[in-house]
């Protein structure tokens, strides 16, 4: 199968090389509004995003290599594409569990481990390393950033980006659109439209909407 890459920056890379590695997947462009035409390098497609409509075909699906979870949900919503049309990456040497759910669009990157029970949203990214423990419910657009640790239980709601190496305790709700620090522990919940940092996890900012800080 054919596969369209949306984004060309530093996560868009590391897709870029899952992709390589996966038998039946072979990656035929790679979009940005960084290129204003298009231009082929290596067999591989570079140019705009205006460029998708008329790649798209039944052999070819589309995935999201964007790190930021409003500029991928803000993306997303602008391109007339439907969800059966969106791949699910998962890097061979992840270790995902039968009965796990994965949504559309979503990657899993190298040596990742998502347990019995887990499910993810689309377009999410779990990133090297992470650990959903089982059972963990994770909303749309969520991001977990290397090495971070969920425990059983978790609830990560829509566009919540949890940092490298964090650790959640069972059954903790992390709130939508919201930014757990890089190393905390999150041992309380965690509302929505904020940044929480430290060990344990405290509130240290608040957001109105996604990226608006309060006032």
């Amino acid at each position: 199968m054919d596969i369209i890459v949306l984004g060309n920056g530093g996560h868009s890379k590391v897709i870029q090389d899952t992709i390589s590695t996966l038998k039946d997947y072979t990656l035929r462009a790679v979009l940005d509004d960084k290129y204003s035409e298009e231009a082929e390098e290596g067999g591989i497609l570079y140019g705009p995003f205006s460029s998708l409509t008329s790649l798209l075909n039944e052999q070819t699906k589309v995935v999201m290599a964007i790190g930021n979870n409003s500029v991928r949900k803000n993306l997303a919503d602008s391109m007339p594409l439907r969800l059966n049309q969106y791949a699910s990456i998962v890097h061979p040497t992840a270790v995902v569990s039968p009965s796990a759910a994965i949504g559309a669009g979503t990657v899993v990157m190298a040596n990742a481990v998502i347990n019995a029970g887990a499910s993810m949203g689309r377009h999410c990214i779990i990133n090297t390393g992470a650990i959903i423990e089982h059972e963990n419910k994770l909303g749309d657009y969520v991001h977990i950033s290397p090495g971070a640790v969920l425990t059983g239980n978790v609830l990560v709601e829509e566009g919540a980006h949890v940092g490298a190496s964090a650790a959640v305790i069972p059954g903790m709700d992390i709130g939508s659109w919201s930014v757990v620090g890089a190393g905390s522990t999150v041992i309380t919940p965690i509302p929505s439209y904020c940044t929480a940092v430290g060990t344990p996890a405290r509130v240290i900012e608040k957001t109105l909407t996604t990226g608006r800080k309060s006032s």
